[in-house]
């Protein structure tokens, strides 16, 4: 089966929002404006499949644009790597790498937040975890159906790694994208390679504006959370980090 299509129909969202809740659910009628945002720069065609982490195919590219973008280089390349995969599975999606980018960026500053640092084989330490999805403080309340693994805190979930999975849909949707015979949300190849499969799967066609909003809304149901990714994503593809 492809690498970015869906495994199983996820039974919850995507992701919870690092610092706030997993489901801010306000509305914004002014998203769609700027929807989708620009694709950016093109990503050259790689060898694909690829022995070793297929992503170092493209270090050059990824450096050349990472400084004046804010954005870790091995993080710019597993994005970009996601996006081709995406191109090539399933060329209907349309996913570009900018939206992934404003993902990271939201959803933990591109894998650096509170100090995390990213691995040239792509591993994110220390591990980026969001707040317990126990129901208090206004967040949504989400049991860990899996005991607790591969989180670690028992009875209710948290988002993990760079783009924030909940452990039930990474369970779902996670896949090994660096070879390195493990599939981990706290690695940015995987995260960012399973969350194009989400996208896609969830959007269809995020070259459209109901795509990419569809895709968004079930990766977080907040409009704000989607004109956030919207604004960065634009930013990026502009050339610069706001």
């Amino acid at each position: 089966m492809s690498l970015v299509r869906v495994r199983a129909v996820a039974v919850v969202g995507a992701t919870a929002v690092l610092m706030t809740s997993s489901c801010s659910c306000q509305t914004d009628t002014s998203v769609p404006e700027g929807v989708p945002p620009p694709a950016g720069a093109p990503v050259p065609y790689i060898d694909y499949p690829a022995r070793g982490r297929p992503a170092d195919q493209l270090r050059v590219w990824a450096a050349q644009r990472a400084p004046a973008l804010d954005i870790p280089a091995t993080a710019l390349e597993a994005y970009a790597y996601a996006a081709r995969v995406a191109h090539v599975e399933n060329p209907d999606c349309q996913l570009a790498w900018t939206t992934l980018a404003g993902i990271g960026m939201v959803e933990s500053r591109n894998g650096t937040f509170r100090g995390a640092t990213i691995a040239p084989n792509g591993d994110v330490t220390p591990p980026i975890r969001g707040v317990r999805l126990d129901g208090s403080n206004g967040n949504m309340r989400i049991t860990d159906s899996g005991g607790g693994s591969p989180d670690g805190e028992p009875g209710f979930a948290q988002a993990m790694g760079p783009m924030q999975f909940i452990p039930e849909t990474w369970r779902l949707y996670g896949v090994d994208a660096n070879n390195d015979g493990i599939v981990s949300p706290d690695n940015v190849d995987d995260a960012a390679l399973s969350a194009a499969g989400y996208l896609c799967n969830r959007g269809g066609d995020l070259a459209t504006p109901k795509g990419w909003m569809t895709a968004l809304w079930a990766y977080n149901q907040s409009d704000p959370y989607a004109r956030s990714v919207r604004d960065w994503a634009t930013a990026y593809a502009a050339g610069d980090s706001q």
